[in-house]
């Protein structure tokens, strides 16, 4: 992940924002919100910034009002990326060390396990950025693990991956987006309508860069419209495939 597009507009952090709360979930300290009896659970793998984003949080509590209950773990253990004070991001490759994604499969793994010991019976993952590859690496299960997955603005995941995912699965990418430019989408997408076995859908939103269904500027009319189309597409896509 290169550039300082991926650290632009970083969130104010902030542990209680929200219309949920947080608790210990899957051996996690979680951001959940929604009905704990739902039986259809949302997992919010989240970007470098981790489970205090307020917006994030906000995206989640739409998703959560939509029937889901809704999982943001900690997947970072309170160390979540820190833009440096001259803007800089020559941290990142090192901070990548601690916080793989590899590590981040692993967690996930036992929020799921958690999700369905309370009697959750489909189960889908919203990635975004570094929490993309997650949920590309959850969906090379046929729904072992997830029923359905959402990839936004995505980050460390490769044609390759694409081509074992064995789930129901939506990209939503940016037309400005150095991590994963258009041009590589439109690669994902052949390979995805190639696996006629699986629903798939990738969809480029123009004038956006990544990061801007989470990290919108909020003064902004366009970037909000932009943010909340892709949100409601989110909440198609889990309509009709986590049931």
């Amino acid at each position: 992940m290169s550039g300082p597009q991926c650290c632009s507009h970083p969130p104010v952090l902030n542990p209680s924002s929200g219309s949920g709360h947080a608790e210990t979930f899957g051996g996690l300290d979680s951001y959940v919100t929604g009905s704990p009896h739902s039986k259809l659970a949302v997992l919010f793998l989240s970007d470098i910034f981790g489970f205090q984003a307020p917006k994030l949080r906000k995206f989640a509590d739409k998703v959560a009002a939509a029937g889901y209950f809704v999982v943001v773990p900690d997947f970072f253990y309170g160390d979540p990326f820190v833009v440096a004070d001259d803007g800089s991001f020559d941290r990142l490759p090192v901070w990548l060390k601690d916080h793989s994604p590899e590590k981040g499969l692993e967690d996930a793994k036992l929020v799921i396990e958690a999700l369905k010991s309370k009697g959750v019976s489909a189960i889908g993952a919203a990635g975004f950025c570094w929490g993309a590859k997650v949920a590309v690496e959850l969906g090379k299960h046929d729904h072992d693990f997830i029923h359905a997955g959402v990839l936004l603005h995505p980050a460390f995941t490769t044609v390759d991956d694409i081509k074992e995912v064995k789930v129901p699965i939506a990209v939503l990418g940016a037309e400005f987006d150095h991590i994963t430019p258009p041009e590589v989408l439109k690669q994902w997408e052949e390979v995805l309508i190639a696996k006629t076995e699986i629903k798939s859908y990738v969809k480029i939103f123009p004038e956006v860069e990544h990061g801007w269904t989470t990290r919108y500027n909020v003064e902004d009319e366009k970037s909000v419209k932009s943010a909340e189309e892709a949100h409601q597409d989110l909440l198609e896509w889990f309509s009709n495939h986590v049931k």
